[in-house]
């Protein structure tokens, strides 16, 4: 068995992930090449700087813009928005999977009476008029529903008709998302946009087991290394830690996964079986290690075990926008700054559409790290090209010196 330090984890993970040096990821093939990698990216309507599954493309694929992620999810169709870990982006070739999903969800929904005949007033409106919003179908009144995609366990809370039926219809997979417009979504027949082999096409693999070790091993091939421990980084995939457990041993006796040890951290961590010649390359020191400065997403895949982060990089990343201000001790929106293999701090920026400028509030620096010229010109260059993504012509950021006094205190 491979034994790493903690180092060698940090790089192995990085180089995965397309972070360390040279940008492997480049346009709008690049960017669907990074989610088929990932397997599913999430999403958030949040946009302070750009939304989630933007930040998360962003830091990885060279000369991303945010059209790109649009046109692969709403003009080519080879992405979809739907549930995996929670909402998220994810292949369109991967809709087989996850037909156990819609038909638990299709059960959930026949469970509420009256709800079947909504449904095709619902479809009918949709047949002959196209897309439609919650504001836009005319469905009047309220209904006793929730959906089974997030579950308050609230029996008894009414919610607005037409906004019920289109959510159970899009969990069913009878309709998908046409278009968001800001965090609006629109809906339309899924019939109309995937390919009739992929709607009619059989559940793929045997049974619940084998769907979990295929979504065990994606989550894997996400982050690039994960261990034997209870982690968010499995969120969505319904398993004790028993199942667990036997679900990496299925996949290891399979020869989809390789364990390999850490430096000071008892659980065994595995990688994907494809990935051993990136192994084989940091142990044997032969990565490309030219440092480059990413600002990532606050869901980024890289961040989803933050127990995992700081076990690795003794980084701790808080995500404040549900802390109440009062008790934040970052900002609303801060993203972490990496640089080379190190993360040095987080950065809160916001981006002024209308007036295409952004505004840089703060930047705080990790203990330790020192302002060098080369890491202040690459603040200066990873900044503009930021505001470029975010289609922002002009950059309001505070004096490096402030910056640097105000973020330094207490470090050497």
């Amino acid at each position: 068995m491979i034994e790493l330090t903690k180092p060698q984890a940090r790089q192995f993970i990085l180089a995965k992930q397309g972070l360390l040096g040279g940008y492997r990821f480049s346009g709008k093939e690049g960017a669907y090449d990074y989610i088929q990698q990932a397997g599913c990216i999430q999403y958030d309507p949040v946009d302070v700087c750009g939304k989630n599954a933007e930040l998360t493309l962003q830091s990885r694929v060279k000369g991303f813009q945010k059209k790109m992620l649009e046109e692969l999810l709403y003009r080519d169709r080879l992405l979809v928005d739907y549930a995996d870990k929670e909402l998220s982006i994810w292949p369109a070739k991967d809709w087989p999977y996850f037909s156990p999903y819609r038909e638990r969800s299709r059960i959930h929904g026949a469970g509420f009476p009256g709800f079947a005949e909504l449904e095709r007033e619902a479809l009918s409106y949709i047949r002959s008029n196209g897309p439609v919003s919650s504001d836009t179908l005319p469905m009047k009144g309220e209904v006793f529903w929730h959906s089974s995609m997030h579950w308050s366990g609230n029996w008894d809370r009414k919610s607005k008709a037409a906004r019920s039926v289109l959510e159970q219809l899009y969990t069913d997979g009878t309709l998908i998302i046409h278009h968001k417009s800001g965090s609006r979504k629109f809906y339309d027949l899924a019939e109309r946009y995937l390919d009739p082999s992929l709607l009619s096409a059989a559940f793929p693999l045997e049974d619940g087991n084998a769907l979990r070790c295929w979504r065990v091993l994606r989550r894997i091939g996400a982050v690039g290394l994960l261990w034997d421990k209870s982690s968010p980084a499995f969120l969505g995939i319904p398993m004790n830690a028993e199942q667990r457990r036997q679900t990496l041993s299925d996949l290891e006796a399979a020869g989809a996964i390789l364990p390999v040890r850490i430096e000071g951290i008892k659980p065994l961590f595995y990688y994907r079986s494809e990935d051993h010649s990136l192994m084989r390359n940091v142990v044997a020191e032969k990565l490309d290690q030219k440092p480059r400065m990413e600002f990532l997403a606050p869901l980024d895949p890289l961040l989803w075990d933050k127990a995992m982060i700081d076990a690795l990089w003794g980084f701790r990343y808080s995500w404040e926008i549900y802390t109440p201000a009062d008790k934040r001790k970052y900002g609303y929106y801060t993203l972490p700054v990496l640089w080379g293999e190190r993360f040095i701090g987080r950065i809160e920026a916001a981006a002024d559409y209308k007036g295409g400028v952004l505004r840089v509030k703060n930047i705080w620096f990790e203990p330790g790290v020192r302002l060098t010229p080369k890491i202040q010109a690459s603040i200066d260059r990873t900044v503009a090209r930021f505001a470029k993504f975010n289609n922002c012509a002009a950059v309001e950021i505070p004096e490096s010196s402030k910056l640097a006094e105000s973020s330094h205190q207490g470090c050497e």
